[in-house]
C-alpha cells in the first residue's frame, strides 16, 4: 500500500456517507471529477475495489465497508485532539440525536437543555436511524432501548404511549380510514406497526413523520403518533385508545467514556430532568381530547 493519505480517507467517508460523488462533492466543495479521481486513486493505493459504481450512485463493497468502519475509528480517535486544540477559542459541540417527534419536543423546551451561558453548544441530529456512538458521531442519542455494548452507557428517562389521532373537524372519525408512513420508509416500531394491522385500509402513505402528520390535519384520515407529540397538538384528538403493542421506555444512550465529560453531563443530567418532568405527557396521561371511542388500550 502506498501513497495512502488521511484527506482521501475523510473524502472516501464523505462519499459513503452521501451515496454517490455529487453530494460529496457538495459537501466537499469539491468538484465531482476531482472526487471520483481521488476515489479511483484511492483503490489504486489500497489494491482493492470499494465501491459498486452505478447510474443511482455509489454503493459500497465488503472491503470499503470494512474501510469505512476503520476511518470512523479513526476518527473518533483524531476528535480529543481536535477539541484540544480548539478549546481555548471555541465551546465544544455535544450532538444530540433523536427522531423527529422527540427532536422536535427538545427544541421546543432548547432553555431546558441549553442557554447562552453553557460551555458548550448543541447540535441536533434528527433521524429516525441510529447513528453510531460508539465511532462517536454523536454525543448523546435518545434511543428506546438501552445501551447494547460494552463502551456505551444509558440513562432510562420515561415510558411512551402511542395512540391513533384524527383532525377535530373531520366529519367521520369512526369511518376513517388510516394515514401511513411508507413500508420502504418505516424504519421505528411505530411505523411498521400499521402494516401488520390485516384490516387496515390506508388511504395515504408519507415518508417522513411530518408529512404524515400534516395529511392527518388536513383531514385525510387518522394516523398512529407518540402521546406526547398528539396530545400536543391543539388540532388533533385521539381516534381511539392507546396502542398497548407500542407501549415503549426511552433511554438516553451515551459513550462510556464522553459521559463523564462536564458539559455533557450537564446536558445529560438536564434532558433527563426535562423527560421526567413530563412523564404523564408521554406516558399518554393527559389526552386534551377524545373522539369518544372505545376506552379499552389496542393490543
Amino acid at each position: 500500500m502506498k501513497n495512502l493519505r488521511w484527506d482521501d480517507l475523510q473524502v472516501f467517508a464523505r462519499v459513503a456517507q452521501s451515496g454517490g460523488l455529487s453530494g460529496a462533492a457538495d459537501a466537499l466543495d469539491m468538484s465531482a471529477p476531482t472526487v471520483g479521481r481521488r476515489m479511483l486513486a484511492l483503490e489504486q493505493a489500497t489494491g482493492k475495489s470499494l465501491f459498486v459504481r452505478s447510474r443511482t450512485g455509489y454503493e459500497l463493497t465488503d472491503d470499503g465497508r470494512a474501510l469505512l468502519r476503520k476511518v470512523r475509528t479513526m476518527e473518533a480517535g483524531a476528535r480529543p485532539i481536535e477539541e484540544w486544540i480548539s478549546a481555548d477559542g471555541e465551546r465544544p459541540i455535544i450532538r444530540l440525536s433523536a427522531g423527529t417527534w422527540t427532536a422536535n419536543f427538545m427544541a421546543e423546551n432548547i432553555p431546558r437543555i441549553w442557554t447562552p451561558d453553557d460551555p458548550y453548544r448543541i447540535c441536533f441530529k434528527t433521524t429516525e436511524a441510529r447513528l453510531d456512538i460508539s465511532h462517536r458521531e454523536i454525543e448523546i442519542g435518545v434511543r428506546n432501548r438501552p445501551a447494547e455494548s460494552g463502551n456505551l452507557a444509558s440513562r432510562r428517562t420515561v415510558d411512551l404511549g402511542f395512540a391513533p389521532y384524527i383532525v377535530r373537524s373531520h366529519p367521520n372519525p369512526r369511518e376513517s380510514e388510516w394515514v401511513a408512513i411508507d413500508p420502504d420508509e418505516a424504519i421505528t416500531r411505530s411505523a411498521r406497526w400499521l402494516s401488520a394491522q390485516d384490516s387496515a385500509s390506508v388511504c395515504a402513505w408519507a415518508n417522513t413523520p411530518y408529512t404524515l402528520r400534516d395529511l392527518v390535519r388536513a383531514g385525510a384520515g387518522k394516523g398512529v403518533m407518540p402521546c406526547f407529540a398528539g396530545d400536543r397538538d391543539p388540532r388533533l384528538m385521539r381516534a381511539g385508545p392507546l396502542i398497548t403493542d407500542l407501549a415503549e421506555t426511552q433511554y438516553l444512550v451515551m459513550h462510556n467514556d464522553d459521559r463523564h465529560r462536564p458539559e455533557v453531563r450537564l446536558a445529560i443530567d438536564r434532558l433527563h430532568t426535562l423527560f421526567r418532568d413530563h412523564a404523564a405527557l408521554f406516558r399518554g396521561d393527559r389526552p386534551i381530547g377524545s373522539s369518544e371511542m372505545a376506552e379499552e388500550p389496542i393490543a
